[in-house]
């Protein structure tokens, strides 16, 4: 997994496909600037650890899921916010990953129907802190998600997350909050044991 903190001008945008520079034509210039350096990550990461699938096309699945055309064996996630991007790579396992920036504030509501196990303890916490540890928290579902291919419309939304949770389990998947290593909310999530070809 990669993460970085791109500047306004940044060269991950120049390891981008034509493909990649042509569907990102069709988006507003915020969201086109993002999904290029997202894409230009995910590029340098495929050329650092796969060089064979760095120029691959990338499609999508039913569930939104993107996959690399033409090599089956490979799994990758992207996600970005304004200041960062993150992006997983897995070969033969399912892997999603996320990366949030907290809000200022969390509102009890929220808490009550997305976190309704933690919703206490966050409510005990200061604002700065309990939006920073229900934004690792939501990375965790999100990330899990993503490794599922449900998104949060599936199960990984009731996923119990433990304050200051660092590693944890959820079904045949693994996750893993970097908070060691990222000075921002992000999360990765594999599956433990090895996929079959998708379909």
């Amino acid at each position: 997994m990669t993460l970085a903190h791109p500047p306004e001008d940044t060269p991950l945008t120049g390891l981008t496909t034509a493909a990649d520079r042509g569907a990102a034509r069709q988006l507003p210039p915020r969201r086109r600037t993002d999904r290029l350096r997202t894409r230009g990550l995910l590029r340098a990461l495929l050329r650092d650890r796969f060089p064979a699938a760095a120029g691959a096309d990338i499609g999508y699945t039913p569930s939104g899921r993107p996959v690399l055309l033409g090599h089956p064996r490979l799994c990758i996630s992207v996600s970005h916010v304004a200041d960062a991007c993150a992006v997983g790579v897995a070969i033969d396992r399912a892997v999603g990953v996320d990366v949030q920036t907290p809000p200022q504030d969390v509102s009890d509501q929220v808490l009550g129907w997305s976190v309704p196990a933690r919703r206490d303890q966050l409510t005990a916490l200061p604002p700065a802190d309990r939006a920073r540890e229900f934004t690792w928290m939501w990375t965790v579902k999100e990330a899990c998600g993503k490794a599922a291919g449900t998104g949060l419309a599936g199960p990984a939304f009731s996923l119990d997350v433990p304050l200051g949770g660092r590693v944890g389990r959820w079904g045949d998947y693994r996750w893993v909050s970097l908070r060691h290593a990222s000075p921002i909310p992000l999360t990765c999530a594999f599956s433990s044991t090895e996929r079959g070809t998708p379909q």
